[in-house]
């Protein structure tokens, strides 16, 4: 049982909304959320203590606190709101260091658990049908937030080693969805016009945001250790997710997937790294039989109905005629195709 739990991250909503959670579990006695900013939200029953992951003060309030679980949620996965990419990747894996160093120096941490994401097993058209947690990747990420996901959880295997007394839980997310969420994902699915990649229909899987809180409320609370991939039941095709959305597609071919990635970014529409438009083209599936036998998690939502949470919340009528002509336009030049061409189509339902 989790008498002192330590929650990071709290200045983003999941993670206010998980410190919340957890502070109103009646088995958890007290809860610390920190972050180096002040929470957006309100953090219920839990304590905000203003602290930077990458600095030694993090080993101070532990051990003050008698911290005995430590829920690491401060892994950013969208450089714009981390500062830029250098800033991004120290916070992730240079704060995770220091959290973990904490973690090995002090005895009264007994149980540490850990958000990761399915990202860590990248997409290739080499992909098994469905990822196990003990099948490696055939193609490593190589930058963004999926490569520091992977040195994190790098991390935390050489700490479980050399802590064989705490209680370690890895909890690799599939991609997180709902009304609340604002992820490049969610991004790319809003935009009014949604580019996909000539040729190809990847598949995927998402968590409903609530599912996820409760995922790691139960592994905070529970006796499991180890590493789980959590998704909600089932696939979904990249084009009948777009379907969903009620959005026009904008078939691109593969050559230039990169560039336009780089166009999407520059004008803040979406934080495209390599490794997602890559997840873009191929997609990845993820095996959950763990995850309901032995961590006994079962979602809420399937991966169709979670993503229909986020449909509803952005229905077609919210674009104006004229925004999406715009995007259709730009597309269009992008592409090089004259009068709206035929690159650009109407996807239905």
């Amino acid at each position: 049982m989790a008498r002192v739990a330590l929650v990071t991250g709290v200045s983003r909503d999941l993670g206010s909304r998980f410190a919340r959670l957890l502070a109103a579990d009646p088995s958890v006695d007290r809860v610390l959320g920190v972050d180096v900013v002040p929470p957006r939200h309100d953090l219920g029953g839990a304590e905000f203590v203003r602290v930077d992951l990458r600095s030694p003060v993090v080993s101070r309030v532990i051990a003050r606190e008698g911290v005995d679980t430590v829920v690491h949620l401060n892994v950013i996965a969208t450089p714009q709101h981390a500062g830029g990419r250098a800033t991004m990747k120290e916070i992730n894996v240079i704060g995770t260091m220091q959290l973990l160093a904490a973690c090995q120096r002090l005895p009264s941490v007994s149980k540490v658990v850990v958000k990761s994401s399915t990202s860590v097993y990248g997409a290739s058209p080499a992909d098994p049908a469905m990822f196990t947690e003990d099948m490696e990747p055939r193609s490593l990420p190589h930058s963004g937030f999926a490569k520091d996901a992977v040195e994190v959880e790098g991390y935390v295997r050489g700490f479980a080693r050399r802590r064989p007394d705490v209680l370690v839980t890895t909890l690799r997310f599939a991609n997180v969805i709902g009304p609340r969420v604002r992820t490049p994902m969610t991004r790319y699915f809003a935009l009014p016009v949604v580019p996909t990649v000539l040729g190809f229909d990847a598949r995927m899987q998402f968590v409903h945001e609530d599912d996820l809180l409760e995922a790691l409320r139960l592994a905070t609370v529970g006796q499991t250790a180890g590493t789980f991939n959590i998704a909600g039941d089932g696939v979904l095709m990249v084009s009948q997710a777009i379907r969903r959305m009620g959005r026009p597609t904008a078939p691109v071919p593969a050559f230039a997937v990169a560039t336009f990635g780089q166009m999407f970014r520059a004008a803040r529409l979406a934080d495209f790294t390599p490794e997602q438009l890559t997840f873009l083209t191929y997609g990845r599936g993820v095996d959950t039989t763990r995850m309901r036998e032995e961590l006994g998690f079962k979602p809420t939502y399937t991966t169709a109905s979670a993503f229909e949470t986020f449909a509803e919340a952005h229905e077609q009528g919210l674009l104006s005629a004229e925004r999406i002509r715009d995007a259709e336009e730009g597309v269009a030049e992008f592409l090089g195709v004259r009068d709206g061409g035929s690159g650009v189509r109407q996807s239905h339902g």
